[in-house]
């Protein structure tokens, strides 16, 4: 881990990430986030940890060797499994030492994320962060047992999760919000200087979401893609047949944003395919999606990353 101490008091905030093995997009981060110039003016204490879960990352697997998820094995024990006990040390050493915590992660295996915050947003300090980050969605998040968020909020450590991209990829977009993002939180809380910037941008907020399965196995043509605004009955994707002619719609249940999509084309009857956030405002919800686009993400304040070759898309 790193320990970056400024010269003011202020503030501890922790970044991690990998503490799914597979997820790699926070790594890049945090790896990035180390190296601008900014946190040389920083007041408090930022503890970076790129990588909580090593043996994961080593196999490039989501789990624990032991097969345990290491985001429900919180807080863990001194004498319980690999992961109880790597549960255990992270959250004594790491994250009961700090008053805030911003979590790394993307979608599971052979699903991908919409850059978007996960937390509590009927906390009116966590809300304030999570509209700070300005991912493109924040979405209200309830707690998970053994998750990390939960133990955390438990011991009143509020954490911000971010959800971006896919397991085992790097994802340019992803990272470079997440950068931005985690430098928006600081700011916030005054550890770094506000920008000169004038204007922010306001990300959707939705307080529910639902996946959306498969009704049949198969073949899946998607027609929708991450960011979409979709209408209720509107046709998302098809499943086909791979050995016939007949081909099964998907459609939307509600009106709102595609937040999270499978990548991969085989399909069981009951899989996950499509993640949808409610949104009775389309329009609006567009409108704001839209700031997302690549001459934003290339107009970087952060001149000293602007001249590092960007990672092919």
């Amino acid at each position: 881990m790193h320990v970056i101490r400024g010269k003011k008091d202020g503030p501890v905030v922790f970044v991690s990430a990998a503490v799914h093995g597979d997820e790699l997009n926070g790594i890049e981060i945090i790896r990035r986030l180390r190296k601008l110039n900014i946190l040389k003016r920083l007041k408090g204490t930022l503890i970076l940890v790129p990588i909580v879960n090593v043996y994961g990352t080593m196999t490039l697997s989501r789990y624990m060797p032991d097969r345990r998820d290491l985001n429900r094995s919180f807080p863990g024990s001194v004498k319980g499994s690999l992961a109880s006990r790597v549960a255990n040390i992270f959250f004594k050493e790491i994250v009961s030492k700090c008053d805030l915590g911003i979590d790394l992660h993307t979608a599971s295996i052979h699903k991908s994320n919409l850059p978007q915050i996960r937390t509590n947003t009927k906390d009116e300090f966590t809300y304030k962060l999570a509209k700070a980050f300005e991912a493109p969605v924040v979405l209200h998040s309830e707690l998970r047992d053994g998750s990390l968020r939960q133990v955390a909020q438990e011991e009143g450590i509020p954490i911000l999760l971010y959800e971006a991209g896919e397991a085992l990829r790097f994802d340019e977009t992803c990272i470079r919000i997440g950068v931005k993002g985690i430098v928006n939180v600081l700011r916030e809380l005054n550890m770094l200087p506000i920008s000169k910037r004038k204007s922010k941008r306001l990300p959707v907020i939705t307080r529910s979401s639902q996946w959306i399965r498969a009704s049949e196995s198969g073949v899946l043509r998607t027609i929708k893609a991450l960011g979409d605004i979709v209408k209720k009955d509107e046709i998302i994707a098809f499943i086909d047949e791979p050995f016939g002619d007949a081909s099964f719609e998907i459609k939307s249940l509600f009106d709102g944003i595609i937040i999270g999509k499978s990548e991969i084309p085989l399909v069981q009857e009951g899989d996950a395919i499509f993640h949808i956030a409610k949104f009775k405002n389309l329009e609006a919800a567009e409108t704001k999606i839209e700031y997302f686009n690549e001459e934003i993400l290339n107009d970087s304040e952060f001149f000293e990353l602007n001249n590092e070759e960007i990672i092919e898309e």
